[in-house]
């Protein structure tokens, strides 16, 4: 099916190994989302997805493009629509119905019940699987060179006026200006993060909870994105 889904961080915890060694872990919420259409790309395959259902008591404040959307794909409201990466050789059963022609015979019911569903949630990941973590980091507003680039500060004697400044920024009379990417004060934070072969330790299914081995960038609530590895 897919590769890819969205959850939303829960926050973090500890737990105790088999070995009896406390480890941190990350909680994540895996709600079920809905496959709504297959995207073909030049060698690539990618799935379109919506994820965080929207309650019925909140449907006005969708755009009626949007709404018109969802009943076209015979599928309820999601709060979120994204393309995810797909397998190889993808089945998606609701778009063999589709396709068929008009006078075909009747659908096979027990067939039916074999094709796989149209949603997907935790099911798709196991215990000991390494996965990626997309997320965005917690914004820390302006912050100066020391906060930020872990730069040394200047002494702290009274006769000094450069405690927590930067310093010299520019060059001589050559090429007589300042040069790029130099660490300066600035926007810290609210960025995404990528953190690579993270290892899921337990699966709660009842609460479609999955505890992943160690930090993952974003405060309680952020939108992360899980990715299955080779």
């Amino acid at each position: 099916m897919i590769k890819e889904i969205f959850g939303t961080k829960i926050g973090m915890t500890q737990v105790f190994s088999s070995a009896g060694e406390l480890l941190p872990v990350t909680l994540v919420e895996v709600e079920p989302a809905c496959i709504l259409e297959e995207m073909n790309y030049p060698g690539k395959k990618k799935a379109k997805i919506g994820c965080f259902k929207i309650k019925e008591t909140k449907i006005s404040k969708i755009k009626k493009p949007q709404r018109g959307y969802f009943k076209k794909e015979k599928a309820p409201a999601y709060r979120l629509i994204k393309e995810v990466e797909a397998e190889k050789d993808p089945d998606f059963p609701f778009l063999k119905g589709e396709q068929k022609k008009e006078g075909a015979q009747k659908e096979n019911t027990q067939e039916e019940k074999k094709a796989p569903s149209r949603y997907v949630g935790i099911e798709m990941f196991s215990q000991g699987q390494h996965i990626t973590v997309r997320s965005k980091s917690k914004g820390k507003g302006f912050a100066g060179a020391i906060k930020r680039h872990r730069m040394r500060r200047q002494p702290s004697s009274h006769g000094s006026g450069m405690h927590r400044r930067v310093g010299s920024v520019g060059a001589s009379a050559t090429p007589s200006k300042i040069a790029k990417n130099k660490k300066m004060p600035g926007h810290l934070g609210s960025n995404y993060r990528v953190t690579k072969n993270l290892e899921i330790l337990k699966i709660d299914e009842e609460k479609r909870v999955i505890f992943i081995k160690g930090n993952v960038s974003g405060s309680r609530g952020a939108i992360v994105k899980l990715t299955k590895q080779n």
